[in-house]
């Protein structure tokens, strides 16, 4: 109840300080239930955030939806995806890689096309 509390009153207060207050929380809480639990309070209404917490979440989020938006490009295409091929879209943390494997999930012929563009 105090995270939700502590999310709660950080979102009323100025942006920069609120970040600079997030982040220490998260550091502080280290490796532990609580931690997540912060991140999933913070995950949400973050948009007047700027820091580094706020900002990790934001690209976590792009990178997330960027592999869905393979997958579900496959799909509808009827492109059968390997669990092999399915894993590397889905590890992948490299926006611009993503980026080209979007593209090409729109015309490629199998997965492996997906990613050597053939």
């Amino acid at each position: 109840a105090i995270l939700d509390a502590l999310a709660e009153a950080l979102r009323a207060t100025d942006a920069d300080a609120a970040a600079v207050f997030a982040e220490f929380t998260e550091a502080g809480l280290g490796a532990t239930p609580a931690r997540v639990l912060w991140r999933n309070l913070m995950g949400t209404g973050l948009s007047h955030f700027r820091g580094f917490v706020a900002e990790s979440f934001r690209d976590e989020g792009r990178l997330e939806s960027r592999g869905e938006d393979i997958l579900r490009i496959l799909a509808v295409r009827g492109v059968a995806v390997p669990d092999e091929a399915r894993q590397r879209i889905t590890d992948c943390k490299d926006l611009a890689v993503l980026d080209v494997w979007f593209e090409r999930a729109v015309t490629a012929p199998t997965a492996d096309a997906v990613f050597d563009g053939s």
